[in-house]
């Protein structure tokens, strides 16, 4: 079995909650979400429920007889006869009014909860009203869990230090519509930018995963929990929309500072009814609703909250094989991450820990890989001195199967090719260990994936796999399979360089390296990014070395790129507008002019970055933005734009560098030689009509030979005739 135990002093950390966590919303988000979204899901909630069976029976008792108590003193909480709520209930949950002890906080929340649940109330419940009520209804049902296993834990089954608290932090937070554009926000403390609708439509509840010995009430302080999730408050139906974006906003922010995370759970309340969601790496799913002013809704609720409560782990959408460790000896915080190996004669799954304080890339979208980079070392007292790196990420594979043999596979083709090479050792990474993670599932250990995390739900990735309409374009991969690999040390990120004249040798250093690989191995790299450059300090001064190979291919291949929408700011224009093209060395090389253009528009490192965005007016918008953001096909518009002449490069991009850097000439150098080759004629797609009527013969004779898709000629086909002159004017 693996290691699944998790106390809080592991993982609570002071960087993991909301009063910490920063992001503004993703401009296309509200499109995406309506892509993506499952809407009445049955087996949402399922997701939480217990793996052992066993605890699924505690769960069941406690959820019974909470249900009956709360029943009951709502009986007794209301003024008169049938005040309340709906109370069919099969006679299980109607206790008579005197066998029902009296005890003070549970009848105190208990009339909170009438308040909320009542029909004879007002119909319309405000944010401001319903938060409050929605925190009683928690407190309750924790105090009931926190004396239910007081009286029953520590059985055979079952153990308090298993359990945990689900409980509201603080009393709720204000927050107002972000109707207006946030993107350009440089704030790193607020979520939203203040709008012109009445604060108090919505509000926001945090959610957090305490100790069993806490107190029940409402958690002022931040340490020692651990953030679980965030509860959209609504006022208004009409603003329901606008609450499931402010929660994937804050579920986005989650990801970035847990490092632990798998997936995130999230609730939205109007009125009286609740939605559990749960977002994994392609799909948001939505329960069905639950109707608090009805008893069967107030039990399913109830039953998700003990769910939670007394579920695994990594029901909770954590990974237990991460884990935060306080410990006094060492001094700092830190963490320990298992990296698993299965052992194929025996089928044990083998554990080596690594330990780390430097998580070097966190992840910073709501969906996708989710990849994560940690500094480690093979012992806590040499973490200072980083020998490995560590990467985490949710891999795309083609079926269930473990996939973790492709990026080993390409690096030891690489090192047997040029480890003996004077110019090209040491120019790629070192491979330790790569494979899936595993979890344990009840008596056994599986492979996590996707399909391990979320079955039973429905799946965009899976219906675009089988060619169904309903996958709207997205994702072509079955499977998203968790998977850790370990390298050698090499070096920072390219995005950390101390200088640019660092950047500048790197990408050399870089594109010639990936040039030997297509000439003596045919293989192109296909995800070139701010992480696939590493600078290596020798004797000689920094080197180029070239990493993240998970998505290479040999040529006349598809590259998987299509797969990954996390790739799409430095992707070629042709893989943005058609995924399914055959990729060419020219692609690779054009990622590495936008990773040159990103990097001397926002700095090469993040003490550069927060100057250079200081120094800028607070209205001011870089265009290159919008190179990461909307669908595929607006990104490759965009960059179109930005390379249709030299003056549209000149004026959106290079223009926006800070004046004598290193970085522009190399990008002009760059942008000529890509765009600008003789016998290309540019960028800007050409329709059937303006081909009919061009005047000059060469190009219309070049541009004859082009397919045409969607009533459109790419002229960058024609590029490719050019791919060895093209290479060595980049080269020269």
């Amino acid at each position: 079995m693996v290691n699944d135990k998790a106390d809080f002093s592991i993982l609570a950390g002071k960087d993991l909650s909301f009063s910490n966590i920063s992001g503004n919303r993703d401009d296309g988000l509200d499109d995406l979400m309506q892509r993506i979204l499952h809407r009445s899901c049955k087996a949402v909630c399922h997701l939480a429920t217990p793996c052992d069976p066993d605890i699924r029976t505690v769960v069941g008792n406690i959820t019974s007889d909470l249900t009956a108590d709360l029943e009951a003193r709502l009986l007794m909480a209301a003024p008169f006869k049938g005040h309340a709520y709906n109370t069919r209930s099969k006679g299980r949950i109607n206790k008579p009014r005197d066998t029902v002890p009296a005890n003070e906080p549970l009848d105190a929340y208990a009339r909170d909860i009438l308040k909320w649940t009542s029909k004879q109330s007002s119909t319309h419940l405000g944010a401001d009203s319903a938060a409050p009520l929605f925190e009683s209804f928690m407190l309750f049902v924790a105090h009931h869990i926190k004396e239910h296993v007081r009286r029953h834990g520590n059985t055979e089954f079952l153990k308090s230090e298993d359990c945990r608290l689900i409980l509201p932090i603080n009393k709720g937070m204000k927050v107002e519509r972000t109707d207006i554009d946030s993107a350009d926000s440089d704030s790193s403390t607020d979520f939203y930018t203040p709008g012109y609708v009445d604060p108090t439509d919505f509000f926001s509840v945090e959610c957090g995963m305490f100790p069993l010995n806490s107190s029940v009430g409402r958690q002022k302080a931040p340490a020692p929990h651990l953030v679980f999730a965030d509860a959209e408050i609504v006022g208004h139906p009409d603003d329901y929309t606008e609450a499931e974006l402010r929660l994937a906003t804050k579920t986005k922010a989650l990801f970035f500072n847990q490092h632990n995370r798998r997936f995130a759970w999230g609730l939205t309340v109007s009125g009286r009814t609740i939605h559990a969601y749960s977002f994994g790496p392609d799909d948001i799913w939505k329960s069905t609703t639950m109707d608090i002013s009805g008893d069967k809704g107030r039990r399913a609720f109830i039953s998700l909250l003990v769910d939670w409560s007394l579920c695994s782990i990594d029901r909770l959408g954590f990974d237990p094989s991460i884990r935060y460790v306080v410990d006094r000896c060492v001094g700092s915080p830190y963490l320990e991450i298992d990296v698993h190996k299965m052992d194929e004669s025996t089928g044990k799954v083998e554990s080596r820990t690594y330990y780390s304080q430097w998580c070097l890339g966190a992840t910073d979208r709501l969906f996708g890989c989710h990849a994560r980079y940690f500094a480690v070392s093979a012992s806590p007292k040499s973490m200072d001195k980083p020998a490995f790196l560590i990467k985490d990420l949710w891999m795309t594979t083609g079926s269930g199967s473990a996939d973790d043999a492709h990026e080993s596979s390409v690096l030891n083709i690489l090192h047997a090719e040029f480890d003996k090479s004077n110019e090209f050792s040491g120019s790629f990474v070192q491979l330790v260990s790569a494979g899936p993670v595993y979890i344990n599932r009840g008596n056994t250990v599986v492979a996590d994936s996707t399909d391990t995390a979320f079955a039973g739900l429905p799946s965009m990735t899976r219906d675009a796999a089988k060619g169904s309409d309903n996958a709207q374009g997205l994702s072509n991969s079955c499977v998203r399979q968790h998977r850790r690999t370990v390298i050698k040390w090499a070096g920072k990120a390219i995005s950390e360089a101390d200088n640019q004249s660092q950047v500048v040798v790197a990408v050399a250093d870089a594109m010639v390296a990936l040039n030997a690989v297509y000439a003596k191995c045919n293989i192109l790299h296909g995800n070139i990014s701010d992480r696939a450059i590493l600078l290596q300090q020798t004797v000689d001064g920094i080197k180029g070395v070239l990493a993240e190979f998970d998505y290479a291919s040999y040529v006349g291949e598809r590259s998987g790129v299509d797969k990954v929408p996390e790739l799409m700011l430095f992707r070629s224009i042709r893989s943005l507008d058609n995924p399914r093209a055959v990729c060419t060395l020219l692609d690779d090389c054009e990622s590495f002019l936008y990773l040159v253009c990103w990097l001397g528009n926002f700095g090469i490192n993040k003490a550069d970055r927060a100057a250079y965005i200081a120094g800028l007016p607070k209205d001011h918008r870089l265009p290159i933005k919008n190179w990461n953001q909307g669908t595929a096909s607006d990104i490759a518009d965009t960059k179109r734009l930005h390379m249709t002449t030299e003056s549209t490069f000149r004026t959106n991009i290079v223009s926006r560098m800070r004046e004598n850097s290193p970085l522009r000439p190399l990008a002009f150098d760059m942008y000529r030689a890509l765009f600008l080759h003789p016998g290309c004629y540019g960028v800007t797609l050409v329709t059937n009509d303006e081909f009919a009527e061009m005047e000059d013969g060469n190009i219309r004779d070049a541009l004859h030979a082009v397919p045409v898709i969607n009533g459109m000629r790419d002229p960058l086909v024609l590029r490719n005739n050019h791919i060895d002159a093209i290479i060595a004017n980049l080269l020269d």
